[in-house]
């Protein structure tokens, strides 16, 4: 950043500082022994932040069976540090959203920080970020430097953004009128906020043209890329297109969901998230045409590289060996995100071997009922839907520390550790209660539930011993069973 700029905007009384409140959650967020407790006591503090929190508690990104009524119980579903993020989203955000400038531009930045945290969030779930709500706030906060210019520099800043015509030709010009973009200029001020390293890190490459060595910072740059398309016109250029699709690859894969398929994701959150965070964000009526216009470029982009790499042999080979070793490094099921059966079984195997002769581990075989009564009533794109949505659902809803895989059609294959036979079936039946209240697809107009059996064992519970993981998973698949017999729609937990 020029020394001149940096003056300018360290000497302008325009230029935006957190809150009270978000200054004692930053310090807050540097301990690692902080408590809910000692959050509570912040924001207990600010009304409107208590209530946002509640909102978001119970919203479809974080409703459990049961609906918080109070911030104490908000807190606890979402937990410490869901709670500290997002508490210091809101808090910053608000301060970010000043008077100054155009308001229509104002309107502009907010609805796309708010699109690309909402974007950043579901892209980490895809990708197996272990905490999607940093990456949420990583990918709100990116504008700041936007937002912060505005205030700052007011109708220089809105005239220069008036004469770009998209995001990359305002980069441009905010190099040559001011020496630094955006994103270094957000990273500068979050560096001065005293923010947590990962977020000025995420910050100050969330406009890079080459992709990031850190997934964060990849689900990030393709969150700004999502965001630009959905706020785009009815028919959004190839390179907008082509751009998201390319960052998204780079956080799940080849093989992972694609543009088509996290737009309807993202759509489904879109007006609880606005609501909350008090912006309105249109579902833009071309929302389909662009998933369409996608994969027509995808098929397109395909095609081309075929074509490239048919012009010799020794590139054919090359091309094979890639595949290949993709393939064989893959560990996750390219339908639903989850980790696949391969993975699945090493998981297993290391997660009874560090639980021993002492440390319980639970298992659950779970199986949608009726799965095929979906696929021959609606056919398989509906079906995949289906389980897409489903294994997300289940995800959503786990710690950290489990572990879900695709272990065959509509079967999961769900690992607890440290849980006995009374934690793993709260865990199962409050999946069961998440399960039947979201609808897994919707087909004209109308949407479609699901239930599921789940088979429980439990390795060191107070049933049953088993000497192997093949024993404990016969356990669980005879587990299954049983419920399936009993009725379907139920947790059968073995018991020796």
């Amino acid at each position: 950043m020029r020394p001149e700029l940096e003056s300018t905007l360290l000497h302008c009384r325009n230029l935006p500082s957190p809150p009270g409140v978000a200054l004692q959650i930053i310090d807050l967020a540097q301990n690692p022994n902080a408590t809910l407790a000692d959050v509570a006591q912040i924001v207990g503090m600010d009304p409107a932040l208590s209530a946002r929190l509640l909102r978001m508690a119970n919203s479809p990104l974080y409703a459990t069976r049961r609906r918080a009524g109070t911030l104490a119980q908000a807190m606890t579903t979402l937990g410490v540090n869901a709670t500290l993020s997002l508490a210091l989203g809101f808090s910053l955000m608000q301060g970010l959203r000043g008077s100054h400038g155009s308001e229509a531009l104002q309107e502009h930045l907010w609805r796309r920080s708010v699109l690309a945290g909402l974007a950043a969030r579901i892209l980490g779930q895809h990708a197996g970020v272990p905490r999607t709500d940093t990456l949420m706030l990583a990918g709100l906060l990116q504008d700041m430097g936007r937002l912060a210019l505005l205030q700052a520099l007011t109708d220089g800043y809105a005239s220069l953004c008036a004469k770009a015509n998209g995001n990359d030709a305002l980069l441009v010009l905010e190099r040559a009128h001011y020496g630094s973009d955006h994103a270094e200029i957000g990273a500068w001020l979050a560096a001065r906020w005293n923010l947590p390293g990962y977020l000025v890190d995420a910050i100050a490459r969330s406009e890079d043209e080459r992709p990031a060595e850190d997934l964060l910072q990849r689900c990030v740059q393709a969150s700004g890329a999502i965001a630009d398309l959905w706020l785009a016109g009815e028919r959004p250029a190839d390179v907008l297109v082509e751009l998201a699709q390319a960052r998204i690859a780079t956080c799940t894969g080849e093989g992972g969901p694609g543009l088509d398929a996290l737009l309807p994701e993202i759509a489904a959150s879109v007006p609880e998230i606005a609501t909350v965070f008090d912006v309105h964000i249109d579902n833009p009526a071309h929302l389909q045409s662009i998933g369409e216009h996608a994969r027509e470029l995808l098929i397109l982009r395909n095609l081309r590289q075929i074509q490239e790499m048919a012009q010799t042999r020794d590139e054919a080979h090359a091309l094979e060996e890639r595949m290949r070793q993709l393939t064989e490094q893959s560990r996750r099921d390219p339908l639903t995100g989850v980790h696949n059966r391969l993975h699945m079984e090493e998981s297993l195997e290391r997660a009874f071997a560090i639980a021993g002769q002492h440390s319980p581990l639970a298992l659950a075989l779970i199986d949608i009922d009726d799965f095929k009564q979906i696929n021959d009533g609606h056919g398989h794109l509906v079906g995949d839907q289906v389980l897409r949505q489903f294994a997300l659902s289940l995800q959503g809803s786990l710690r950290a520390s489990d572990l879900l895989a695709r272990y065959g059609g509509e079967e999961f294959l769900l690992v607890l550790p440290y849980s006995d036979e009374e934690a793993a079936i709260v865990v199962l039946q409050r999946l069961l209660a998440e399960v039947a209240r979201l609808p897994m697809a919707v087909v004209e107009g109308r949407p479609i539930h699901v239930t599921f059996s789940a088979g429980v064992a439990v390795q060191n519970g107070s049933h049953a011993r088993f000497d192997n993981v093949v024993a404990m998973l016969q356990a669980a698949d005879g587990a299954l069973y049983a419920a399936k017999r009993g009725g379907r729609n139920r947790v059968h937990l073995h018991r020796g």
